[in-house]
């Protein structure tokens, strides 16, 4: 789904919700869309993939009377964990079954694999079927149990820690520091739109980044930056981030 049918979608939920006085949804959206979603301040809009740490969220628009704190997410979204027989299925093995019972991507959340075990999250409703269907991904069976949301612990994703400096924290500097490119490949890849600023295109190159920001470079990965410090004597600017391994 393209990004406007995805606005156009979400502006006619949160009237709903609004005019109606239940709550509504999407499906699971990318980081992009919810992002885009996220931007149009609709009305009643919250957003949650079931568990702090994910990245697919669903958009929910909830009635003018009800409070956000008072949100029940397991009503709506369900997480099962798969334990494999004698291997080790990766993330793709896990999308390919789950799509190869005829469910749409938009019914699956994100999907966390360790080893032998997977933690994944759907929309409620096709849970049960899930639960009912699957027993093999890949090559390998598997047993599924339901698991409760306030039971769940996602597992970090690893991550390798950078220092570097910059001249001033505009957007080519900070994408040349943390993809290890030069400042001009990173000035092209942001003209080009393979560069996101928090899940959206990033825009001009000289767009300032802040602390907590989220950047990706199309092939060369996704970071986030934990810090700004004080100008050195020398006047460039430390940046302390994380990239995703």
């Amino acid at each position: 789904m393209q990004d406007d049918e995805i606005i156009r979608r979400a502006r006619d939920l949160s009237a709903q919700s609004q005019n109606q006085g239940f709550v509504t949804s999407t499906g699971f959206l990318t980081p992009a869309e919810a992002a885009s979603v996220s931007a149009e301040r609709l009305p009643g809009l919250l957003l949650t993939g079931g568990v702090d740490g994910g990245e697919r969220q669903a958009a929910f628009f909830l009635p003018d009377y009800a409070a956000p704190a008072d949100f029940d997410v397991s009503a709506h979204i369900a997480a099962i964990r798969s334990v494999t027989r004698f291997g080790e299925p990766g993330h793709r093995d896990y999308m390919g079954a789950l799509l190869g019972l005829g469910l749409q991507r938009r019914c699956i959340g994100d999907i966390f694999v360790t080893g032998e075990t997977a933690l994944f999250f759907c929309q409620k409703s096709v849970a049960d079927f899930i639960l009912e269907n699957l027993d093999k991904v890949g090559r390998y069976g598997a047993a599924l149990t339901r698991v409760s949301l306030a039971d769940v612990n996602v597992p970090e994703r690893p991550t390798e820690d950078l220092r570097f400096t910059v001249q001033s924290p505009r957007l080519d500097a900070v994408v040349s520091g943390l993809f290890s490119v030069s400042r001009t490949t990173a000035a092209e890849a942001i003209r080009g739109g393979l560069v996101t600023l928090n899940h959206l295109p990033a825009g001009k190159q000289d767009t300032p980044v802040s602390e907590g920001d989220t950047l990706s470079l199309r092939g060369r990965g996704k970071a986030v930056i934990d810090a700004l410090g004080a100008p050195t004597r020398k006047g460039r600017i430390p940046v302390t981030a994380r990239k995703y391994i």
